[in-house]
């Protein structure tokens, strides 16, 4: 079995990174977006000079493109997914992390990639490649990509993390409004009865089910289930459905409570509120735009 000083210096580098980020993972409920698993990493692995170097080609730290470049070969293996600037750690994944030694992990997802590049009949590519980024294969761009679109949501997350809660609920509303609702409703500062907004599907009211949100402006705290219990104490079965949006994500309690409860409670975390916001973007007037404003930009993709 090969140990780490018998692997080249980039996949000495991509088996300690790719091990703790599964550590990292499974220690946060199996899903975490790649930022914080970058952060979390960076502080928990010491990387030397060469490793925390900066490639010339691309600008990115050379440990966190070898970790990114590697991340595809888990994705192929069905150990990993990636939606959104989020990491989810797979029941495939979370077995095999569990069975192999962390050289004999990243190298059964190496297998794994190049059993799908031979059946997709597309060059496989080399052993143990340095990441110095010069080749510019699919799998190279395709890390490129992943980096790109976390560090954009990173960038998001900190733009509405800077936001006080009164401004977090105007974002919501914009939101809703985009997907068609009317927002009778918003919520003023004082107290609110435990609702924030109130959303309709027609400009009366009359259709039904009526939408009762609550909105927490809790970036870094998770919402635990007497949050969301005491939102269900204010729905009227039938007639209305509950919202629940926060900034930043529910822990599983939340996640379980709103699943069995008798009425519908739809749970909006922080990744799926940018989600939703670049879906209906296109959909808002330029006050609402202003809100969270997003400005595109196209790369070359990949067919992966």
């Amino acid at each position: 079995m090969k140990e780490l000083n018998d692997v080249s210096p980039s996949r000495a580098v991509a088996i300690k990174t790719i091990s703790e980020a599964f550590k990292i993972l499974k220690e946060e409920g199996g899903q975490l977006s790649g930022k914080e698993v970058l952060d979390k990493i960076s502080k928990r692995v010491q990387f030397s000079d060469w490793e925390k170097g900066i490639l010339e080609k691309t600008g990115n730290i050379r440990w966190q493109s070898i970790l990114h470049f590697y991340t595809i070969d888990c994705i192929k293996a069905g150990y990993l997914r990636k939606t959104k600037g989020i990491w989810y750690i797979t029941p495939e994944g979370e077995q095999a992390f569990k069975k192999f030694s962390p050289v004999e992990f990243l190298g059964s997802a190496t297998v794994a990639y190049r059993k799908w590049k031979a059946e997709s009949k597309q060059v496989s590519k080399t052993e143990d490649a340095e990441i110095e980024l010069e080749e510019s294969g699919e799998q190279v761009q395709k890390a490129n990509l992943d980096q790109l679109e976390e560090q954009a949501i990173a960038g998001i997350k900190d733009f509405i993390n800077q936001k006080n809660p009164y401004e977090f609920q105007d974002l919501v509303a914009a939101l809703l409004r985009a997907m068609n609702y009317y927002t009778p409703f918003v919520s003023p500062k004082g107290k609110d009865g435990g609702i924030d907004i109130i959303a309709y599907q027609d400009p009366l009211g009359v259709q039904t089910p009526r939408l009762k949100v609550q909105v927490k402006h809790y970036p870094q705290n998770p919402i635990a289930a007497d949050a969301i219990r005491s939102l269900k104490g204010l729905i009227n079965s039938g007639e209305e459905v509950g919202l629940f949006v926060t900034s930043g994500r529910f822990s599983p309690e939340a996640e379980r409570f709103a699943r069995e409860a008798n009425v519908h409670i739809k749970l909006i975390d922080g990744d799926e509120l940018i989600s939703l916001w670049q879906q209906f973007y296109n959909e808002m007037n330029d006050e609402d735009k202003n809100l969270l404003p997003l400005h595109p930009v196209y790369f070359l993709g990949s067919n992966e």
